[in-house]
């Protein structure tokens, strides 16, 4: 179990990343969900000890980790949003030298566990090329290996999906899917379809604070009944943001859309929609935050 507690940090700049972040995360997959800019990434660098808190706490078990560090690191895989590689270096020998360092010592042991790695990221027909000639989405599928290697027991990837193709993606769903049985997980994305795919339980962050916590289709119920749909003319859009609720403006089938939430039926062509999680984040990200 993974426990943040009040968690604050302010950079140099005046910018309040984290603004009193409490979480208790168990085994499984948990989707953290914000827009770019909320804090997300701040908060992932914070639990991988790549940087301090200004206050409060991070318990992984029985792990105090601000006070024993290196013992989170000893179960902790960790993607971050961006990474850098060494160009001239094979993947298969960057993973073998990595797995090294993570404590497979036996080198028919590392073999056969990074060769199983490299399929696992669908990359074994390319282990022998240099990381620098990888595209973006090998490269991302390389950095998905690196976080695997050692069985950790706290995995936190940030915006992992970045840059894979559909097919990729569903690949990498499966293998998170499998990793979640026997870990915790933290997905940190602003996409909601990953979490929606994933994740049992899920946190909506914004603005550096923790908005809502709960299971994703518990938390999209609450908007039953309360998101509609309106085919639009461009030029009404600031028009319907004045007068209502706007969720969201979307196109479909070459049409403009906009989705509203409302307490009563609006009414003037709005046609109620079977709300998703989608809608439920627009809506909670757009709520006035306290102070």
């Amino acid at each position: 179990m993974l426990y943040i507690s009040n968690l604050n940090k302010t950079y140099p700049n005046g910018t309040q990343a984290l603004n009193d972040v409490n979480l208790e995360i168990g085994t499984g997959m948990f989707g953290l969900l914000g827009p770019n800019g909320a804090g997300k990434s701040t908060l992932m660098r914070t639990i991988a000890t790549l940087q301090l808190a200004d206050s409060g706490t991070i318990t992984f078990n029985d792990t105090d980790v601000f006070g024993a560090p290196d013992e989170l690191r000893k179960v902790l895989g960790y993607l971050p949003q961006d990474f850098g590689v060494y160009p001239k270096v094979s993947a298969e020998m960057m993973l073998n030298h990595i797995a090294k360092i993570k404590g497979i010592q036996h080198k028919n042991d590392r073999k056969a566990y990074v060769s199983d790695l490299l399929n696992k990221v669908n990359l074994f027909k390319f282990r022998k090329r240099n990381l620098g000639d990888y595209s973006g989405g090998m490269r991302q599928r390389f950095g998905i290996a690196q976080a695997l290697i050692g069985n950790p027991k706290l995995i936190i990837v940030d915006e992992p999906t970045a840059g894979l193709d559909p097919l990729e993606r569903n690949r990498f769903h499966n293998l998170l899917s499998e990793l979640g049985e026997d870990a915790v997980v933290i997905l940190s994305t602003h996409i909601v379809d990953d979490v929606v795919n994933l994740c049992t339980n899920m946190a909506v962050f914004n603005e550096g604070r923790v908005v809502v916590q709960g299971h994703p289709q518990e938390l999209s119920n609450t908007l039953n009944n309360r998101v509609s749909r309106k085919k639009i003319a461009k030029e009404e859009i600031d028009l319907y943001q004045s007068e209502y609720t706007v969720l969201s403006t979307y196109l479909r089938s070459g049409n403009l859309n906009v989705n509203i939430y409302h307490d009563t039926d609006p009414g003037d062509g709005f046609e109620l929609v079977n709300n998703n999680l989608e809608d439920f984040y627009f809506y909670s990200i757009n709520q006035p935050q306290t102070v």
